[in-house]
């Protein structure tokens, strides 16, 4: 097929994906992230509106999102504004859709610069093909634009490098100057593409050289003015819609990138069968992601790219497959370098795939160009269309729940079911709120019902005001008071999925991803431990026994009940009795914490000590983040070995330096020893309150 025929199909296979991406928008989800920042681009837009007089926008203790530019969810927000919008989320993940269309197409261009529109539509089939790519792309409006932001940026570096930094037309400066705003302002480390840059004229130069012996060093000069302008314009620009970093464009920007660098939110997600803190992943998280997630035939065009590398990077493209190559990896190695806090599989990561989209693309194009033998090529091309079936049958099964594949290299979504994380986005909360509203019309239920849920599902709930909603984490859903609940499998223990125990009891709708339960709705059977909880907390104790033990009648699989039961008998001095509930807590779920600690605290009443350290260690094993624990077990410890206790204390101050029970146990090992240095520990306490 002639040129002039490719460059037709390949921008009418992007128009057709377009439309396609568009049309899927309408059924995405809410994602896990997407309410806080559309509430944060809310208090943005007050303070421009304001002229800076409301700061709310500068004050975010919680989230953090100050330190975002995030000016895609600005952007929206302006928009939503300025049209009178009201179906805000339907009308943000259209945007979202489109800013990852453009990442797709600025993808499929670099693509036909180094080799043709064949290499151009090889790369929008690969993303068409790519089903956690294109599920973020729904909704995502930080790594999906900050993806666009970065390919581009990297294009057009190499556009301007290759026209020996003399282009004929502003329009490529223009965009390379956009690429590093719109990269700055969605995240600090965006800055890097202003360091890309200047690297991009160090590499040139330096071939030059090597070439021809000789540079004209006023030719270096004028190139690096051009490039310090070029990147500290994009710098600038990058600031006009972050209040914070507008507030001191040098100092924040940097203050914000360091916070980038070592976040201070952990959170605890599923891996290899482990329920791990953030801060706790083994080096290769990410790298496994990739590998598990990504779909094989991309494997396979980088891999017919290394094999066909000599061939690919000739003399004159030494440069350009250099600087691909080093921008797409170089993020990773770095991350595993500083050994980084990384959730969420390589959602932080989306901006490195379209580099490895277009390496595996230019890899399959070298592919059909060179080989010659028709059995051979054939052969290699059934098994990319094989390849392509099972990404392919799984958006046509999964819809639109893209973003849960996983590859036949872990047994797809079903293999990773409870060792991998699935729907950690919340994505499908949706189905589960729309199929509530629909049940409760069916049922006539006209009065007050309490919704509850483990993720903001009151928005979904808008158009029905006698719905009330109450937000609760899982494991406690006990404690709360619901009607009926809508729950996803996100932060549940990865035995209790594979033990079944997800679904919870009472479960009357279920959404399943590939036959993989994702999300439930609950129909309350018994308001008895939430009542429980109250009768509790005013200390009576008589009938918060009697509330629990009914309760437990219709849940059996609740392990928080059995657990508000074990504590309230335990409270009564109930002691035997307590922990022969426990131990049903922990038959249900053996790493249920509150029911260890309680365990632990009542082997250590009764002197017990090899039982309580068993249930203390346990904890510590389960959670090296339960705080707690390791003050209760260093007690134990420091009366035979002072200083085991001692070294436990202070791995927990290592994790945390600020949690003052374990300095005052440290400090109090010192007591009969060092009294200078428990002096010593009292003033630290001191200094921080």
């Amino acid at each position: 097929m002639r040129e002039r025929h490719l460059k037709i199909l390949f921008y009418m296979s992007a128009l057709i994906m377009l439309v396609s991406l568009l049309f899927i928008s309408r059924d995405a989800g809410i994602s896990g992230d997407e309410e806080v920042h559309y509430l944060h681009s809310e208090e943005v837009y007050e303070y421009f509106a304001t002229f800076g007089k409301d700061r709310d926008a500068l004050n975010t203790p919680k989230t953090h999102l100050q330190y975002y530019g995030q000016t895609p969810d600005n952007m929206a927000t302006i928009l939503i504004h300025w049209l009178g919008i009201e179906e805000v989320y339907a009308f943000r993940h259209l945007f979202s859709s489109f800013i990852g269309w453009l990442c797709i197409l600025v993808a499929g261009l670099f693509a036909v610069w180094l080799k043709g529109y064949r290499a151009g539509i090889i790369t929008l089939l690969l993303f068409a093909v790519s089903p956690r790519f294109l599920g973020h792309l729904q909704n995502n409006l930080k790594d999906i634009p900050f993806a666009l932001a970065y390919i581009a940026g990297v294009f057009f570096t190499l556009r301007l490098t290759y026209a020996s930094f003399k282009p004929h037309s502003t329009i490529s400066i223009s965009l390379l100057i956009a690429s590093i705003a719109f990269s700055v302002s969605i995240r600090a480390g965006g800055i890097l593409l202003a360091f890309y840059l200047l690297f991009a004229g160090v590499l040139f130069y330096l071939l030059e050289y090597f070439d021809r012996r000789q540079i004209k060093w006023a030719d270096v000069q004028r190139t690096f003015l051009k490039l310090v302008v070029f990147s500290a314009a994009g710098y600038l620009l990058g600031l006009l819609l972050w209040p914070y970093a507008l507030q001191n464009p040098i100092v924040n920007p940097w203050e914000s990138y360091q916070v980038m660098t070592d976040f201070p939110t952990t959170i605890r997600q599923i891996f290899e069968g482990e329920f791990i803190w953030s801060d706790f992943k083994p080096w290769y998280y990410l790298p496994k992601y990739l590998l598990i997630t990504i779909p094989l035939v991309v494997f396979g065009g980088l891999i017919l790219f290394a094999v066909y590398g000599k061939s690919i990077i000739r003399e004159k493209h030494r440069l350009t497959y250099f600087f691909l190559i080093f921008t797409t990896g170089f993020p990773v190695l770095w991350v595993l370098l500083l050994n980084s806090n990384l959730y969420g599989g390589w959602r932080h990561f989306q901006f490195i795939y379209p580099g490895l989209v277009i390496l595996a693309a230019v890899g399959i194009h070298e592919f059909l160009l060179q080989v010659k033998l028709k059995w051979v090529k054939g052969a290699v091309l059934l098994l990319f269309v094989l390849a392509l079936v099972h990404p392919v049958r799984f958006m046509v099964k999964a819809h639109p729940y893209y973003y849960l594949y996983y590859n036949p290299l872990v047994g797809g979504l079903k293999g990773a079911y409870g060792y991998y994380e699935t729907d950690y986005y919340y994505h499908s909360m949706r189905s589960g709120a729309e199929w509530l509203e629909d049940y409760l019309d069916e049922n006539n239920l006209k009065g007050r019902v309490i919704v509850g849920s483990n993720f903001p599902v009151d928005w979904y709930l808008k158009d029905h005001p006698n719905l009330q909603f109450d937000y609760f984490q899982y494991q406690f859903r006990s404690d709360k008071n619901w009607d009926y609940a809508i729950v996803g499998n996100s932060y549940i223990r990865p035995e209790q999925l594979r033990n079944g125990n997800f679904p919870p009891e009472g479960t009357i709708h279920v959404v399943e991803v590939d036959d993989v339960p994702v999300c439930a709705v609950v129909k309350r059977k018994s308001k008895a431990s939430y009542f429980g909880v109250e009768a509790l907390h005013n200390k009576e104790y008589d009938r918060a026994e009697q509330l629990f033990s009914e309760a437990l009648g219709h849940y059996k699989k609740d392990e928080h009940i059995y657990y508000r039961l074990g504590k309230t008998l335990s409270l009564q001095g109930k002691d035997k009795a307590a922990k022969e509930v426990l131990a049903k807590a922990l038959n249900v779920n053996p790493n249920y914490e509150p029911a260890l600690k309680l365990m632990g605290q009542l082997a250590s009443g009764e002197n017990d000590m090899v039982v309580a350290s068993y249930y203390f260690e346990h904890l510590l094993e389960v959670n090296p983040k339960y705080f707690s624990a390791y003050v209760e077990l260093a007690k134990i410890y420091d009366q035979t070995q002072p200083e085991k206790a001692r070294e436990l204390l202070k791995t927990c101050l290592r994790i945390n330096p600020r949690y003052k029970p374990a300095i005052r146990a440290l400090a109090e090992t010192y007591q009969e020893s060092h009294p200078e240095i428990v002096d010593k520990y009292w003033e630290y306490l001191n200094d921080m309150d």
